[in-house]
């Protein structure tokens, strides 16, 4: 007789949204905690209505937390509106501090601070130039942040509003995927990315970077 798996129960499910673009957005330029803080451009604002609407149709939602930051603020806003739920600030959320490097391109980068470039790429303790942080220091903040909401909402389906780094990161340790897979995925702007948490410490990644609600 074949041995049935354990009933875990429900799942713990965080739909991981990115910001709606902010005007540093299109350009690609480094935009982390260090920097200007900017808000939504007038397309970000759009794209995160849209969403909105997307999660509405979807009634799965249950609870929102969210970066700090001003995009993921403004973008959580607009969801809770239409939702009708509150929003809950989780500073682990927040995207990295990209030091010297916040507002500058990637070419500006490579130009100005290529070994700072260079080591940055090849280790997750490398620091980006000016004291920013390392992918292995977010990597441990947006891992206590994950496990602070897992616990706080067991069995149910949380909206985390957040950034490039830290929704991969998440990502990135729900598939047991080393560091470098950070540079591998692509997260656009208002996209959605969904990870389902077990009882027995698994998961799964169930969704990513899904962007249908834009078109």
């Amino acid at each position: 007789m074949t041995k049935r798996p354990p009933d875990l129960g429900t799942p713990t499910t965080l739909v991981l949204l990115r910001h709606g673009e902010t005007p540093l957005t299109p350009e690609k330029r480094f935009s982390g905690s260090g920097g200007t803080d900017p808000s939504l451009s007038e397309t970000g604002r759009h794209q995160a209505h849209r969403v909105a609407d997307e999660l509405a149709e979807r009634a799965t939602v249950q609870t929102i937390a969210t970066s700090p930051l001003a995009r993921c603020r403004e973008t959580a806003d607009i969801v809770a509106a239409r939702l009708g739920l509150d929003v809950h600030t989780n500073d682990g959320l927040r995207e990295t501090d990209f030091g010297a490097w916040e507002g500058l391109t990637f070419a500006e980068v490579r130009e100005r601070h290529p070994a700072d470039m260079d080591a940055w790429l090849a280790s997750p303790d490398a620091e980006p130039t000016g004291g920013g942080e390392s992918f292995a220091a977010v990597a441990h903040r947006v891992a206590a942040a994950r496990d602070e909401l897992l616990a706080a909402h067991k069995g149910h389906t949380v909206l985390v509003v957040s950034h490039v780094t830290p929704i991969k990161t998440l990502v990135r340790l729900a598939l047991g995927a080393p560091p470098e897979s950070l540079f591998r995925m692509e997260l656009s702007a208002a996209s959605l990315s969904s990870v389902a948490y077990y009882g027995d410490g698994n998961a799964s990644v169930r969704l990513l970077n899904d962007t249908a609600a834009l078109r």
